[in-house]
């Protein structure tokens, strides 16, 4: 992800694996900080299918937990 800051706002949501190409549902739009915290608190299954979308940039969850 881009250099970006706390408090940039984002889309935090999750795209399911389904059998046409998935669907994305946006389960947050705020803070990156509270976006990170509404992630981790998501199971493993769901964590594996987010995605957080700043202006600029997408980035998965998971791969951006491991960056931290």
């Amino acid at each position: 992800m881009r250099t970006t800051y706390l408090e940039a706002s984002v889309r935090l949501y999750h795209l399911d694996s389904g059998s046409e190409g998935g669907a994305a549902s946006t389960l947050f739009y705020g803070s990156l900080t509270e976006a990170m915290n509404l992630a981790a608190q998501q199971s493993e299954d769901v964590q594996e299918g987010l995605f957080i979308a700043t202006d600029n940039d997408v980035v998965a969850y998971l791969d951006l937990i491991e960056g931290w």
